[in-house]
């Protein structure tokens, strides 16, 4: 059941993607992108949540847009409206009395009105300034009842408007970071290593000259799983892990306790600086598949001046 059902909503789609009008589709947009007002939307039922999502949508894309029920607006809220507004009314059979109500109230604001429906002989249709004809073939639903592909259609015409006019005027990625201050995305944008980063005491620091049996009190005491090696004038050397400290007890025995830094740690040290993304610098220590690096000196023009955890950017909240 479950598989003829996939195979069935996949059809109702493609039927969809064939049918629908690019040229219509491109004139909503031009229409869209040339109001100087806003793109208020509005529906009933389901049509009211995909209208309410779509306004959200636009409006993190630099698009200003609102989502106001059919009630709201015949109650005093239609006293925002412009004659630069577009009125966006969803619904599938566009028959809905509550929209059709509305229609001569925005007219008489002289705003304007596009009916998104999927019958092209409806009321609303031709009630509105313009429409868009969102093709469906048929709802999911044995009954043909239930909105599931009509409200599908309806989401997937709201998400390429909003990327069109996203394209159409510009929008660029530091845009959508300013829309996105908090959460997962704005941190990712954001957050730099200087911010979540281990400095001053609390780096877990070593000369080259030292040997492995005076720093092992630094290493277990910073608890970072590493020492930092840099010269008198803190230039980075090289780094010395736990995973290093197993494998040289395993090649020398304890006479790895005698041995210098210089001698046992790993030059060649994965190193970020302290202005890079925390996002960046988490992939760079990622690159290689199956040999993560989970602990990174930082530094600034080959000085050391912090260390940055994998565990410190996964508590950070932009994973």
């Amino acid at each position: 059941m479950l598989k003829k059902l996939l195979e069935e909503s996949q059809e109702y789609l493609t039927h969809f993607f064939q049918t629908v009008d690019v040229s219509q589709f491109q004139h909503i947009v031009n229409l869209s992108a040339s109001s100087t007002g806003l793109l208020i939307f509005t529906g009933v039922g389901k049509s009211g949540f995909i209208a309410e999502k779509i306004a959200a949508t636009l409006t993190s894309t630099g698009t200003r847009a609102l989502y106001l029920p059919p009630m709201n607006f015949l109650h005093g809220d239609i006293g925002i409206l412009s004659e630069n507004d577009i009125v966006f009314m969803l619904s599938k059979s566009g028959e809905s009395e509550e929209l059709l109500n509305l229609v001569p109230f925005i007219q008489r604001k002289k705003a304007r009105t596009v009916g998104i429906v999927s019958n092209s002989s409806c009321r609303l249709a031709k009630a509105c300034s313009a429409h868009m004809l969102l093709p469906v073939k048929k709802e999911l639903c044995s009954f043909d009842l239930v909105p599931t592909t009509s409200s599908e259609v309806q989401l997937i015409f709201g998400d390429i408007l909003a990327i069109a006019l996203m394209k159409t005027k510009q929008f660029h990625l530091d845009d959508y970071v300013l829309n996105h201050p908090s959460g997962t995305i704005g941190k990712k944008m954001t957050l730099s290593v200087k911010d979540i980063m281990l400095s001053g005491q609390d780096i877990p620091l070593c000369s080259p000259d030292d040997k492995l049996a005076h720093v092992l009190v630094e290493l277990s005491a910073k608890k970072c799983g590493a020492l930092i090696i840099a010269n008198g004038e803190s230039h980075l050397q090289g780094i010395f892990t736990d995973g290093d400290l197993r494998r040289a007890l395993q090649t020398h025995g304890s006479g790895v306790l005698e041995k210098t830094m210089q001698e046992i740690m790993t030059p060649t040290a994965v190193s970020v600086l302290s202005h890079t993304l925390a996002w960046d610098a988490m992939k760079e220590m990622q690159k290689i598949p199956n040999k993560w690096v989970m602990v990174t000196p930082v530094v600034e023009e080959g000085k050391v001046v912090g260390i940055l955890r994998m565990h410190d950017i996964i508590q950070s909240g932009i994973v």
